[in-house]
């Protein structure tokens, strides 16, 4: 068992001594994994299709040239999604066509991403405060998960990590130039086309520059941060006021997402909240909704699901306390519904707390505030309107670091233990 265990110690060194080995091993480990989850996938759910809001906006794209008709029927301009994951699926499927090949080319995006993604994490953990071991670890251990497609989280995942060192290295080698901050701005702007709750992460890091830099022109250094994502955002927002002759940030299905989570008889994760299509009161799946879409259009539906979930709200406040702790809870320990991904998803996240135990004491203060500002601010909409398992993925690295340095931990304690232990005459 120590031998067993020395070897393993060992290889996780060797692999982490290299930042490009650690980089080709992670990825070509989780690529693997991926490409034969994927050889498993039925052909009917690759090939291009309208099942769900994303893959029918893209269709639009495709078919028309429209951003447009995410629901059951066709009801014109949509706002629901960002613009970013349904335009990579259209410009997959018009590049390589509505078939097999558009299909695979996609979903080989996807895989491409999330590969990335933890091969990246040594690389990350070095820079904002933990060992490459711990990377290592976190890397291999993320690999090994294979999950299904989602709205881009895997992006947005390689997006905070990519982020979050940016924002790192300018707390502590300075704010540079004024054109660097806009131009992160506008790269934070772009980012939100992606995921419009990133915005909540970068806003975090803002406060935390504000708070922590002695630079005099820190207020106009977040200026120019603003006005970037301003510029960013601009071309985007003028289209969904074409679109809707109103102005919101990036998306507007607000409304549709707090009254999926906040009903009579709701829980806690959206799977289990409905029991047949009637109560499942979406558009893309209730013949009912989509005709009242129709009759309403988009902007003046959500409206009207906004005024319904906060009226019951207002009736219900103990109800939407005890559904709130359920989202709550379930987005940290996992679904109750499913005792096995909850076990993994608990045991992951307790690591992450022992990781964060021992790693805490020797992490500067930006780098404290670098890696837990995204767990903060990231999941707070999802506490309040609707939760699913995958939308925790643009934060599992972090947790998987986190973990990975417990674990690297221990493996050092062993080691040290091991080789201090008197050796029989």
């Amino acid at each position: 068992m120590k031998s067993s265990m020395t070897t393993f110690r060992n290889a996780v060194t060797w692999v982490a001594r290299s930042s490009s080995r650690s980089f080709i091993f992670i990825f070509l480990l989780a690529f693997s994994f991926r490409v034969f989850d994927l050889a498993q996938v039925p052909e009917s759910l690759i090939l291009p299709n309208d099942r769900w809001e994303d893959t029918a906006i893209a269709t639009a794209l495709v078919e028309r040239g429209e951003f447009a008709d995410p629901y059951l029927f066709p009801t014109g301009p949509t706002a629901h999604l960002p613009p970013f994951v349904p335009g990579i699926l259209a410009f997959f499927w018009s590049v390589f066509g509505m078939s097999r090949v558009g299909g695979y080319a996609a979903r080989l995006f996807s895989i491409l991403a999330f590969s990335t993604l933890y091969a990246f994490m040594p690389w990350f953990g070095r820079r904002l405060g933990f060992s490459r071991e711990a990377g290592v670890l976190a890397g291999i251990t993320g690999s090994l998960i294979v999950t299904g497609p989602g709205n881009g989280e895997e992006i947005a995942g390689i997006v905070i990590g990519l982020m979050a060192t940016t924002f790192l290295r300018r707390w502590t080698s300075g704010l540079g130039s004024l054109g660097g901050s806009c131009m992160l701005g506008v790269a934070s702007g772009v980012a939100y086309h992606l995921q419009p709750i990133l915005l909540l992460v970068v806003l975090g890091w803002m406060t935390f520059e504000l708070w922590w830099s002695r630079d005099r022109k820190k207020w106009v250094h977040s200026g120019a941060m603003i006005l970037g994502m301003a510029i960013a955002c601009a071309p985007w927002t003028f289209r969904n006021y074409a679109a809707f002759h109103e102005f919101f940030f990036i998306r507007g299905n607000l409304g549709l997402e707090l009254r999926m989570g906040n009903h009579e008889n709701a829980t806690g994760h959206l799977e289990r909240s409905v029991r047949s299509i009637e109560e499942y009161r979406h558009p893309r799946s209730n013949p009912e909704e989509a005709r009242l879409i129709q009759e309403l259009g988009e902007r003046e539906y959500m409206r009207r699901a906004k005024t319904e979930a906060v009226d019951w709200i207002t009736e219900n406040p103990v109800d939407f306390l005890g559904v709130t702790a359920s989202r709550t809870t379930q987005f940290w320990l996992g679904p109750f519904h499913q005792p096995g991904i909850a076990l993994a998803v608990t045991a992951l996240t307790v690591l992450a707390l022992l990781g964060a135990w021992y790693s805490v004491p020797g992490m500067t203060l930006p780098q404290r505030g670098a890696v837990f500002t995204p767990l903060l601010c990231y999941p707070l909409p999802y506490y309040f309107i609707i939760y699913l398992p995958r939308y925790r993925i643009p934060l599992d690295w972090i947790l998987l670091l986190l973990a990975g340095a417990a674990v690297w931990h221990w493996l050092e304690i062993s080691g040290r233990e091991r080789n201090a232990a008197p050796t029989e005459p």
